[in-house]
């Protein structure tokens, strides 16, 4: 009986995906005989589906107007890709914001309660970035572990992994002991998962790349919310310059000292950047292109004074665009020519 009915909804997803069908490529689609799927026809009409026959040669099917659809079935793995999928995929495209709200919200109402728990944990805060570049995808597993934790205020045990995501063994370099952390937000910036939390090692708050961390199975021990400083998550991810950021992989890297405090460099840093705190005013920012000249010009839009620039690569690709720009102001004391449209 379970077959049955999982292949009469199966049938009733086909009629509505499409204007008709013939017999044999329902048969066929079902992996069933023709004589299965008339069964099934008159299993959905008794249901009081408008299944319509068609006149012909080859005979066929069409859903008929005024027909409602049951409510959508996810198993365990495609309910939070749904989730994941409606709130990033907006900010690809324009204008589809609010109803893609409006359309994760309709799809919890008809889910069974567990499922809705998966889709809820994957609630996520996105912020936007002038500098957004791909990053490695993140594990399906860490999400839900992370959202479900996040959702449910349960103690974190994360261990940061070592260079290319690898888990140093106890006792060997680079192996950093578990730490506990009280989740709060799961945020989402250039291309890039963090994790922003109560860190009880040092007990202030941290934000976390999720990528860069082992996640424990979740530990059920709760705790209360605390109050975000400044009440701001957007403000507190964009400029921490400590969050576990390593540079992305690009034909070319260079860094240069910059004349700005880590927090603003941080917030306005390509994706795929390090900010490197070195005084109150002073920072080291680390950033990839694919040619010297694209990270010089990269470092430029922070218009402050670059000192300690590396590699010579860099140095040299600073100097040739310092030529052009020469050539462009034109003589000094000289205004160059106006330039119309």
């Amino acid at each position: 009986m379970a077959e049955t009915s999982r292949r009469a909804l199966r049938l009733l997803s086909l009629l509505a995906a499409r204007g008709s069908w013939s017999l044999n490529e329902l048969a066929a689609r079902l992996e069933v005989s023709e004589r299965t799927v008339r069964r099934d026809i008159d299993t959905l009409r008794r249901l009081g589906y408008p299944v319509l026959s068609l006149r012909g040669p080859a005979g066929g099917y069409r859903l008929g107007a005024g027909h409602t659809l049951p409510p959508l079935l996810f198993d365990n793995d495609q309910a939070p890709a749904v989730a994941v999928a409606l709130q990033t995929a907006p900010h690809t495209v324009s204008g589809l914001g609010e109803d893609a709200a409006r359309a994760l919200d309709a799809l919890e109402q008809v889910m069974p309660a567990r499922l809705r728990a998966a889709v809820e944990a994957m609630r996520l805060t996105r912020l936007q970035n002038y500098w957004e570049f791909p990053a490695p995808p993140i594990e399906a597993a860490a999400l839900q572990v992370a959202g479900s934790a996040v959702r449910r205020h349960e103690v974190l045990l994360a261990e940061p992994l070592g260079p290319g995501g690898a888990r140093p063994d106890p006792g060997t370099a680079g192996f950093t002991p578990a730490r506990r952390i009280e989740p709060h937000h799961l945020v989402v910036w250039a291309g890039r998962w963090y994790l922003v939390g109560f860190d009880h090692a040092d007990e202030t708050w941290r934000v976390h790349r999720l990528d860069s961390l082992h996640l424990h199975a979740p530990t059920g021990i709760r705790f209360t919310p605390r109050e975000l400083p400044g009440g701001d998550v957007a403000h507190l991810v964009m400029t921490s310059y400590d969050r576990g950021d390593t540079p992305a992989a690009w034909e070319c890297t260079g860094s240069a000292r910059l004349d700005l405090p880590a927090e603003t460099v941080a917030r306005w840093a390509p994706g795929g950047s390090v900010v490197e705190h070195l005084d109150s005013g002073h920072c080291r920012l680390t950033v990839g292109a694919w040619s010297w000249a694209g990270i010089a010009g990269l470092l430029a839009t922070f218009d402050t004074d670059l000192t300690d620039v590396r590699p010579p690569e860099l140095v040299a690709a600073c100097r040739r665009l310092a030529r052009r720009f020469r050539t462009a102001a034109g003589p000094a004391g000289r205004p160059t020519a106006e330039v119309r449209p």
